[in-house]
């Protein structure tokens, strides 16, 4: 069958005209940059934001997760492992290049793990806080330069282990969390000048991958070393997984996000749980803490006066912005 020339152009404008491929990023566009966004809690917030129509840059290291991202309307996949400078600097050139700017930067990427500290080597440890501190660290740095420049936000994910008191084997991990709220205070008197809000999500246990990547990274690390993979280990995973999938989807921690991300009022801190008794466990920590800390010397408060800060604090005149 033969074409005319002028019918193929037809088919050709309308075609440029009708088709709106899911890479084309609108100049209304807000754009958010979410690390570790390839599974759980990362996903889901990725999704969610792109669905409310907000062009998303979705940080990933696997070339399944990326394809599986980048096939998402209002979704730009980017190979970024949090840990290597390289790929950081090269999603920097790739937003400079797009010209987007970025009104708001995720800092989600982490993982679990650690062990005791007697008897758990050095390296462990250095893994979780080359994520969790020095990963955060390292994207804040890169990427903060385009969020001031469009008054935008900065959320990074933190958690309730930031808070509570860790349990053996947690240090790792919970210490990495720890970090994040100082982090947070810190960083967010420093931008305040600049416009930018600073804010983290602490959420408690919701369905995500970090428990099941925290016990197949040890399985996967006592196969390379020439070790036996016992039963015992076997079932450790198995029962790990079966809990992590019991949680509930991270709808609330996606709303905390969303909210500290785009409204008029962003807090510091949320933490979000799916539980009243995480909630009285994560508070009763802090009141201990408060008690400890009122312990010793000569310059202790009374229980009056305490109660004096809290009511002055839930009033609003300590609320930390």
């Amino acid at each position: 069958m033969k074409f005319s020339i002028h019918y193929v152009l037809v088919l050709l404008v309308t075609f440029l005209f009708t088709a709106t491929p899911h890479h084309v990023i609108a100049e209304d566009q807000k754009s958010i940059l979410v690390t570790g966004a390839s599974t759980g809690i990362g996903r889901h917030l990725a999704e969610s934001l792109a669905s409310d129509g907000h062009h998303v840059y979705a940080g990933a290291r696997k070339d399944k997760d990326l394809a599986e991202l980048d096939a998402i309307e209002n979704i730009t996949a980017v190979r970024l492992d949090v840990t290597r400078q390289d790929q950081v600097d090269a999603v920097a050139a790739l937003i400079t290049k797009k010209g987007t700017g970025l009104y708001g930067l995720v800092n989600n990427a982490g993982v679990g793990g650690g062990g005791e500290v007697l008897d758990t080597p050095i390296g462990d440890q250095t893994f979780v806080y080359d994520v969790n501190v020095e990963g955060v660290y390292r994207t804040t740095k890169a990427f903060a330069p385009f969020v001031v420049e469009s008054k935008g936000r900065i959320v990074t994910t933190g958690s309730i282990a930031g808070t509570l008191a860790a349990f053996p084997g947690f240090s790792a991990y919970a210490g990495s969390k720890h970090w994040i709220e100082a982090f947070t205070d810190s960083f967010a008197e420093e931008m305040k000048p600049a416009g930018v809000t600073v804010s983290v999500v602490e959420p408690g246990n919701y369905k995500s991958n970090i428990r099941r990547n925290s016990a197949s990274r040890r399985l996967e690390k006592m196969k390379e070393s020439g070790g036996e993979v016992t039963d015992e280990m076997k079932q450790n995973y198995e029962t790990t997984a079966q809990r992590e999938l019991s949680y509930k989807e991270p709808d609330e921690v996606t709303e905390a996000f969303k909210h500290a991300l785009f409204d008029d009022k962003p807090l510091r801190r949320y933490m979000v749980v799916p539980n009243e008794e995480e909630q009285a466990w994560t508070i009763r920590t802090k009141v201990n803490e408060l008690v400890q800390l009122n312990q010793w010397g000569p310059y202790s408060y009374t229980r009056e006066e305490l109660i004096k800060m809290l009511d002055e604090a839930m009033a609003g005149g300590d609320s930390g912005e």
